[in-house]
């Protein structure tokens, strides 16, 4: 994972007790920002989950591009094992875990795949080199050896020598829209605080629960 540029938020909440929240998505932005001023490594990293055709589950570690209103983005090979399993069944629960702050925040909902303009807006920020290894490689696909790759990646540094790097059409978004959130703060003794937002649907309003840590 490359390190990412902060991703603000303008309607982010002032600091205070995050239980006296009633919307999630700025208490969601207050934390990030906090997080991306405190986490030592990569503040969006987090871990994506969904699952397989047998019902198995399967995680790994995305980084988080983008979130508001509409839902939480990050971009992939589409033909990679996540982007089929989405495919197939598009649901996901993603996590984010910010130990420098002692906070986590969960949430699942459904997976919706971004218009190709907001993927094509993406790709072209990023560097040229990651712009390329997006053309070479056959993300999830066995690989035979890493000299194979490496020849794959001078195919597509020759054939894009110049000019810009279109988006390969098997690259894009997925957004994952939370019906579910979650909002963990570490307390001594694991006496913690846990606040749950749900909602019925993308639209619907918020309803907010205090959980038992």
């Amino acid at each position: 994972m490359a390190n990412s540029s902060p991703i603000q938020h303008p309607n982010a909440l002032t600091s205070g007790d995050f239980t006296e929240a009633d919307e999630p998505l700025r208490l969601f932005a207050t934390w990030f920002e906090e997080a991306q001023r405190s986490e030592p490594s990569d503040a969006s990293a987090m871990t994506l989950a969904t699952v397989d055709d047998v019902g198995l589950p399967d995680a790994r570690m995305v980084l988080l591009k983008g979130f508001d209103e509409r839902g939480f983005v990050f971009y992939t090979n589409t033909g990679s094992a996540k982007g089929r399993e989405l495919d197939r069944n598009p649901k996901a629960a993603l996590v984010f875990h910010w130990k420098s702050l002692n906070r986590q925040v969960r949430l699942r909902g459904p997976v919706e795949a971004v218009e190709a303009a907001e993927a094509d807006a993406y790709f072209a920020t990023r560097a040229r080199l990651a712009q390329i290894g997006a053309w070479a490689s056959k993300q999830s696909a066995p690989l035979e050896s890493r000299m194979a790759f490496e020849k794959a990646i001078a195919l597509a540094m020759a054939k894009y020598a110049v000019g810009t790097v279109p988006r390969p059409p098997y690259w894009s978004g997925y957004r994952v829209k939370p019906l579910i959130m979650e909002f963990w703060h570490d307390r001594p003794y694991r006496l913690h605080d846990r606040i749950e937002f749900k909602r019925a649907a993308t639209e619907a309003p918020w309803s907010k629960t205090r959980l038992y840590p």
